[in-house]
């Protein structure tokens, strides 16, 4: 894993090689494989504001192994941060040809944000672009980023890209290339921070105390 930037200077930093191609590629398979199967993920057909169509997304506490994926992967995060950082969610989503994602802020639980690029069906990186200041929460979604600078990163398949997703505004103004590009979303916050009610998506059931009631034991 290669950090590329300066996260709290800039509010945003490249990772080159987050995840080997190949483990991306196992994930995928994965995933259609349990998406052609009946029932075994629910499929999330949205079209929220932020898109001008429907897209497949899948919640990550819908299924186990993206929620894995986010948990193992926040100690290395928070290790390259120097932070102290507690999850929150993630989810998976497929872009279409000439899909956009309108600029917005991320809601609170997305205090640490990474897009992490899993593949192109065509090979043709597609950027993620961000702010070049930071910005107070706001649910304003827009076209583009008007006359504020922004910066266009792109990504090869295992790249990812952290960034304060509450306060600096992003999206995908560039219509995609490929067609279709597969991308995985992970959100942290940091303990005892302002968000730290976030964690787990605020499911405080998900860290009650726990008490094995074990036959025989």
């Amino acid at each position: 894993m290669q950090l590329q930037g300066d996260y709290a200077r800039d509010g945003y930093a490249l990772v080159r090689r987050l995840c080997a191609p190949e483990t991306c590629n196992a994930l995928l398979q994965q995933l259609q494989a349990d998406m052609l199967s009946q029932g075994a993920v629910r499929r999330l057909m949205r079209h929220p504001n932020l898109l001008q169509r429907e897209a497949v997304e899948i919640y990550g506490f819908h299924y186990p192994p993206l929620l894995s994926f986010l948990w193992g992967l926040t100690p290395s995060i928070a290790t390259a941060l120097g932070m102290d950082l507690l999850p929150s969610y993630s989810y998976f989503r497929i872009y279409r040809e000439g899909d956009v994602c309108r600029v917005h802020s991320d809601r609170y639980a997305c205090e640490v944000s990474l897009s992490l690029t899993l593949d192109y069906s065509d090979g043709v990186p597609w950027p993620l672009e961000l702010a070049g200041v930071a910005s107070e929460p706001s649910a304003l979604v827009e076209e583009g980023f008007g006359d504020q600078p922004y910066q266009a990163i792109a990504m090869e398949p295992g790249d990812g890209v952290l960034y304060q997703g509450v306060n600096r505004r992003h999206g995908r103004i560039t219509p995609n290339p490929n067609a279709w590009s597969a991308h995985l979303f992970c959100h942290w916050v940091r303990r005892g921070g302002v968000y730290a009610d976030h964690a787990f998506d605020g499911q405080a059931s998900m860290t009650r105390p726990v008490n094995f009631q074990l036959e025989g034991a």
